[in-house]
């Protein structure tokens, strides 16, 4: 055995060189590792003898990707790509062993060996498009090559993970094996000294021409992401691999340096980072109390998506209704979406019953004495949640965790009927809930440390992006959500159409303009909202929801209704021509001087109101940092992942161009328009937001 680095060894068993990369936790294909590969290489390539060359990886993975450590930094020699070209030119028989992932650059490490092989459980993938970027290191020429251009595209453009099997039916590997790595190494390259494992270069294949394919795809994407930079330079270093595999590579080259420039790789590696950072919190470094059992209080579509949630990541469910017909059709739902979950290859059919085993329905609330934690999913109204909290405090065992699912209610208020506020925590999940990733964590003034760093660890059970809140009303999401939401109703009383609101944002990256996402919601939960805020509401504020009311009032609220700012038909949805009457009533009543607005001026607005009212969310320290903030909106309310969130946004900006909007929209609206003093502050120092994503709040 001989050590090349602190990574890499090799190992000569006759005629077989046995090379070994062991870069723990994931093998990830840092500078050290680069180049103690190289190294190996070189030397396993000039002993005599060799029949053979095996790369595998040791510890759980083959090479799962890029160092993260090293994103941002200028980048160290040996280069990916040089290497793979390296690899791929050695005279000898060269294999690579696959188990565990080879995802990124671990994948095109393996497409630059001359015949891949994986063991049973191995996934392999090209997610580079997740950070605005496209494979870099060859990816999108050697695996056309392999597995075709269709197959090859769809990898490349969906980022996802291929099972083992599939990727061998692809061509992606050559033969699937049952082993550990370095056995599966041995036998293999027996194989191929042998006959039996059949080694080619992939840059000695050539790929069959889909112009038509590729130009299909290339129209489809220009339709649906017009807005998005790197899918469209996938597309066209794909197209390249008909080329002669230099000239492709070159292309590969230029596309992937275009890609590192724009400001949407820069805003996918903040959100990257920031999905892994939110958690960095002070209680994350506290032992969290064990969580085996989970109660859930109500089985509507709330309480059955956390139900769904909770079992899909092996929890015990107690789920509690009044009623049987209620606990009944909560039960048919989450049967329901594990079937759903089996279909999406989110559960393996095996495991279906023994995930079904583990819901306990169960009528009245004295079934919760042994829960580990509770969560609340009642009826949105104070009330009724301190009268269940107040049962709970009489029910559960000491120790357990009491919390609340409110979108906006005091956890304070309903912690304080109880004899152990300190047990009470507020877990917002986001509907559908065992879809949505976002689990806003919200601490009351007296909840113990333990029981944060709890829900921390319950998010991270249900691959939920959690995230620490303060209280206020609506925390950081549904805060923010009011506020800008005022916005688009002004928009819309002063001038613009609900639709060209919606149809602006979307071409700014949204998924859904906020009218159809209201509609989608239930624009009866907004009406419900705004009469409960209409007693404490500023006598100068300027009323937003006229138009929201008067079609609230006509019995339309949505999709649920097949009526609201749109009209729905099945899938077919088309504007509402009803809603212009309300617009043209509310506007002459209220003497308003129509506007004409564009679609820049729509999303200037939108934003800006987004924006502002986010730092005002960091001065009350609600959020801890503006990466908490771009989380939430990104992970919760469909804030277009390629513009980072509202903060990082807000940083391509700058502050000074910031204040000067709000100082002048403030001239139509003094009282909702005003600057944030943290933004004036920014503008005075020179600091961005960026600066302020290491600093951690803590509330006391």
């Amino acid at each position: 055995m001989l050590n090349i680095n602190e990574t890499v060894s090799v190992e000569i068993n006759q005629k077989i060189a046995l090379i070994c990369l062991d870069n723990p936790p994931v093998n990830a294909a840092s500078q050290s590792l680069r180049n103690g590969l190289q190294k190996a290489l070189i030397w396993a390539s000039s002993q005599n003898g060799i029949g053979v060359i095996v790369i595998y990886g040791a510890g759980c993975t083959f090479v799962a990707g890029a160092d993260i450590k090293e994103f941002g930094k200028p980048p160290l020699a040996p280069f990916l790509p040089d290497l793979v070209n390296e690899i791929e030119k050695i005279e000898i028989p060269l294999i690579s062993v696959l188990h565990g992932t080879a995802l990124g650059g671990g994948l095109e490490i393996a497409l630059g060996t001359h015949a891949r092989v994986g063991i049973i459980g191995l996934k392999v993938g090209l997610p580079e498009i997740h950070l605005g970027l496209l494979p870099g290191a060859g990816g999108t020429q050697r695996a056309p090559r392999l597995c075709g251009i269709p197959a090859a595209l769809d990898m490349i453009l969906s980022g996802k993970h291929i099972h083992a099997e599939d990727a061998l039916e692809m061509g992606l590997i050559d033969k699937l094996y049952d082993g550990q790595p370095r056995d599966v190494a041995l036998q293999a390259a027996q194989e191929v000294l042998i006959g039996q494992l059949e080694t080619r270069r992939t840059d000695q294949i050539f790929a069959k021409s889909h112009h038509a394919h590729i130009d299909k795809v290339e129209a489809k994407l220009i339709k649906t992401h017009s807005h998005l930079f790197s899918p469209h330079k996938c597309v066209q270093a794909v197209r390249a691999c008909l080329l002669p595999i230099a000239e492709g590579l070159h292309v590969e080259r230029q596309a992937f340096e275009e890609c590192m420039q724009t400001p949407q790789r820069a805003a996918l590696i903040h959100v990257f980072f920031g999905e892994r950072s939110v958690s960095r919190i002070p209680e994350s470094k506290i032992a969290p109390r064990p969580v085996a059992h989970i109660g859930i209080i109500g089985a509507g579509t709330m309480g059955s998506g956390i139900a769904t949630a909770c079992l899909l990541a092996g929890l015990r469910v107690t789920l509690i209704e009044n009623v049987q017909e209620s606990l009944n059709k909560g039960r048919a739902k989450i049967e329901q979406n594990l079937n759903g979950s089996v279909k999406r290859g989110k559960l393996h059919a095996e495991k279906l019953p023994r995930t079904q085993s583990l819901l306990q329905p169960a009528l009245g609330i004295e079934a919760l004495d042994q829960v580990d934690l509770v969560v609340e999913a009642a009826f949105e109204d104070m009330n009724v949640k301190k009268e269940i909290f107040k049962e709970l405090d009489s029910v559960c065992k000491p120790g357990a965790i009491l919390a609340s699912n409110t979108s906006y209610l005091d956890i304070n208020e309903i912690a304080a009927v109880t004899s152990r506020p300190q047990d009470v925590i507020g877990l917002h999940f986001f509907s559908p809930a065992h879809v949505m990733r976002l689990l806003e964590i919200v601490v009351g003034r007296k909840t113990d440390p333990t029981v944060t760093a709890t829900g921390f660890t319950l998010a991270k059970k249900l691959r939920k992006v959690g995230v620490k809140a303060g209280v206020c009303d609506g925390f950081i999401g549904n805060r923010l959500l009011a506020h800008y939401r005022k916005t688009a109703a002004y928009l819309v009383l002063d001038g613009a159409q609900p639709q060209q609101v919606d149809q602006a944002l979307e071409d700014f990256g949204f998924a859904m303009g906020p009218h159809k996402v209201t509609d989608l919601a239930g624009l009866d939960i907004d009406w419900m909202n705004r009469k409960r805020k209409a007693p404490t509401r500023p006598k100068e504020e300027r009323y937003s929801g006229e138009i929201a009311d008067r079609i609230c009032e006509n019995g339309w609220f949505g999709r649920k209704t097949g009526q609201g700012y749109y009209l729905y038909e099945g899938r077919d949805v088309h504007t509402n021509p009803d809603i212009d009457v309300i617009i043209n009533a509310e506007r002459k009543k209220a003497g308003i001087n129509v506007q004409k607005f564009n679609n820049k001026e729509i999303v200037k607005r939108y934003m800006t109101a987004m924006i502002s009212e986010a730092v005002r969310v960091l001065e009350e320290q609600i959020a801890a940092r503006p990466l908490d903030v771009d989380m939430v909106l990104v992970f919760g309310y469909g804030f277009p992942r390629h513009r980072g969130g509202p903060l990082h946004y807000a940083d391509t900006l700058g502050p000074q161009e910031l204040i000067n909007r709000i100082e002048t929209y403030a001239k139509e609206d003094s009282h909702y328009w005003r600057v944030p003093d943290m933004l004036r502050q920014m503008a005075s120092d020179g600091t961005k937001f960026s600066d302020f994503n290491e600093k951690v709040a803590v509330w006391t």
